[in-house]
């Protein structure tokens, strides 16, 4: 058996090598054969700021480049039905931690380290977004942006209110309902109500794992126990203090609520603390404060990135072209250009991070968030190939009970959690 392992390892090795000594091999000897590339993607920085410079790649390769940008639901839904149907559309896939182990489970991705060049040293990834995007030991996407969770508040509401910076989850709470100030134009918060498991169910998770929850519990359905209604109840309370119709709140709606000077507090991805800082799109440049979340509650690890599709990209050509495609968009030169440009906030490699021109966009208190959140920063979300289903369905119930449409949390949660029974015994 140790033998047969051993030859299977040497044998993938092999594979792995030739496959990307062909994807280095002059553009020239795949040139103006794969005269679409056709990628699938969700409107992140990192993505349309590749517009201006997409000329230099399609000159490389004879080809042109089409990049279909939908939402994060869209999105997700598209490239599963593209991939699980066969029909291959899509060359590059744009993927993330909630749909990767589905992914690699169905086969419709390759290795990274097969199709992406050498020159674009995938070793240079951030570790924590490494992390996500790997499969027992093997890496599938090249992350473009993640990481974990930030608390922003702003410094001069809490200043004017006499309150100090809430490290606690109690103390949070009490901090949202003081700074609620609806007659004013101002909430104590907002977040995610919209249904998926990319949305309301990824900002409700930490609170869910904070009350000490679980998703499976020897293999079964737990997360409808009462760390679950007591999380939902609280997520369900808090949304009184938020601004209107925060129930279908996707995260660009609390993002721009908060830049847009309507909110005292939000916790979300640590991505977006650049966007408080940019002064052509928010009214609170300098009156933002950053912070890990207060304890208990854990920070959401997460990645976005580019795959290359084994379904979409299935000739040598195609798959040369598309690896090629994923490391030029996620190169160190990329990111640069975009630091160039001013924006901060999708950053995947650790040379980036580093350098002083992203030192040069940032607030050191972000920075210094940055660094404390990554302490307790994990992927929250159920690692199981069914996760996209279970997660999309238990965001529909989240919904409904977060616009009111009903009352009942057990029951609401009992319901999902049957669902959930059902979806995991079909991916045994």
């Amino acid at each position: 058996m140790r033998n047969a392992k051993m030859m299977a390892g040497t044998a993938f090795i092999v594979l792995a090598a030739q496959t990307q000594a062909f994807a280095q091999e002059d553009a020239t000897a795949c040139k103006g054969k794969v005269p679409t590339l056709n990628v699938i993607a969700q409107g992140m920085p990192a993505v349309t700021a590749l517009d201006e410079h997409l000329g230099e790649f399609n000159e490389k390769w004879g080809t042109e480049v089409k990049i279909t940008l939908l939402g994060e639901n869209e999105r997700r839904a598209k490239s599963r039905l593209d991939a699980s149907t066969g029909a291959g559309s899509y060359h590059v896939i744009y993927i993330d931690e909630a749909n990767l182990a589905e992914y690699v489970s169905a086969d419709w991705v390759y290795p990274l380290a097969e199709v992406v060049p050498k020159e674009y040293d995938i070793s240079d990834f951030r570790t924590d977004l490494s992390n996500v995007a790997t499969v027992d030991g093997v890496q599938y996407f090249a992350p473009f942006v993640g990481g974990g969770d930030v608390m922003m508040y702003r410094k001069d509401i809490l200043e004017e209110k006499g309150i100090d910076v809430p490290t606690s989850l109690d103390e949070l709470t009490a901090a949202i309902k003081a700074t609620n100030d609806p007659d004013a134009g101002r909430y104590g918060w907002s977040a995610r109500g919209q249904r998926g498991s990319g949305m309301n169910v990824w900002r409700w998770t930490p609170f869910f794992r904070a009350k000490g929850g679980e998703w499976l519990k020897e293999k079964q359905p737990v997360f409808n126990n009462e760390a679950g209604v007591e999380a939902t109840e609280l997520y369900i309370d808090l949304m009184e203090y938020a601004p209107p119709g925060v129930a279908t709140f996707n995260w660009s709606d609390s993002v721009e609520a908060f830049r847009g000077g309507q909110v005292a507090f939000l916790i979300e991805s640590d991505v977006f603390g650049p966007w408080m800082e940019d002064e052509a799109k928010s009214t609170v440049v300098g009156k933002v404060g950053y912070a890990p979340p207060p304890d208990p509650l854990p920070s959401a690890g997460w990645a976005h990135g580019w795959a290359v599709s084994k379904v979409g990209a299935d000739t040598d050509c195609e798959r040369a072209a598309a690896g090629d495609f994923v490391g030029w968009a996620t190169s160190q030169e990329m990111e640069q250009k975009r630091l160039a440009a001013g924006i901060a906030s999708d950053i995947g490699r650790v040379s980036t991070l580093q350098s002083d021109a992203y030192k040069a966009l940032v607030p050191a208190e972000y920075i210094e968030a940055l660094l404390a959140t990554s302490e307790k920063t994990s992927l929250l979300i159920m690692a199981n190939p069914a996760w996209p289903e279970i997660g999309d369905n238990l965001g529909l119930v989240l919904e409904e009970l977060f616009s009111g449409t009903r009352d009942d949390v057990k029951s609401a949660l009992d319901e999902a959690a049957f669902f959930a029974e059902d979806s995991l015994a079909r991916v045994k």
